[in-house]
């Protein structure tokens, strides 16, 4: 999978990205990610993006023509399964949406700034927008970081044990359920007899369970989607 993000400060994605998960993802040749850096594409002697909104208002906008001209650029190159834009009007992310879009083999991220963007980028060039929470950010930067992240871990090969992901929170709606490691006992906190059983049926059934009462206290929503 490749996926390329426009953004105006490329040094806010280049330390998540170079790490961990994402950093192995990269290096085993299962993920490629691209940074492209707007202002290559500024206009005038001062590489300007950014611009006053038309009818006044505080806050400057994301001009259309640098991100038209980056856009058409990339596409020249490739084709884009989706292009997204990071946005808080967008739909909420969620894990059903990081399933589908880890099935796609080229997506392009649009990082929004300021006030946002000019709303003709959105409805010529932007497929689909997302939203990483009911809150604002001071740019779409680290919600790209969040969004790769992800996808990323979902792609085979990623993740040591492929089964892993199948078992996060938010597969199948629900929460994960506790889980354990070494020492049995600490401070009088003793792990659950069942777990070490060996009992492996009766587990995954413990397990289940355990996500179930999870999800109706902490998020009954899940259950009524």
């Amino acid at each position: 999978m490749r996926i390329d993000i426009i953004t105006v400060l490329p040094e806010l994605l280049h330390s998540p990205l170079q790490h961990s998960i994402m950093k192995r993802a990269q290096e085993r040749g299962l993920l490629e990610v691209c940074i492209e850096d707007l202002r290559a594409y500024g206009l005038g002697k001062h590489k300007q993006v950014d611009d006053y909104q038309y009818g006044g208002g505080a806050g400057m906008v994301m001009m259309i023509e640098p991100l038209s001209n980056c856009v058409e650029t990339l596409k020249a190159q490739r084709t884009y399964q989706e292009i997204i834009y990071l946005t808080p009007d967008g739909v909420r992310l969620n894990q059903s949406i990081c399933n589908q879009l880890s099935l796609k083999e080229n997506l392009l991220l649009i990082c929004g700034h300021y006030k946002g963007i000019d709303e003709r980028v959105r409805e010529k060039y932007v497929t689909l927008e997302i939203s990483i929470g009911d809150y604002v950010l001071s740019g779409g930067e680290l919600a790209a970081a969040v969004l790769v992240d992800s996808i990323g871990r979902l792609l085979p090969g990623v993740l040591n044990d492929e089964t892993s992901a199948l078992f996060d929170s938010f597969q199948d709606n629900l929460l994960a359920p506790p889980v354990y490691t070494r020492p049995v006992e600490f401070k009088g906190q003793k792990v659950p007899d069942i777990l070490l059983s060996g009992n492996f049926s009766a587990i995954e059934e413990w397990r289940y369970e355990q996500a179930l009462q999870r999800t109706q206290q902490r998020r009954p929503d899940l259950l009524a989607e």
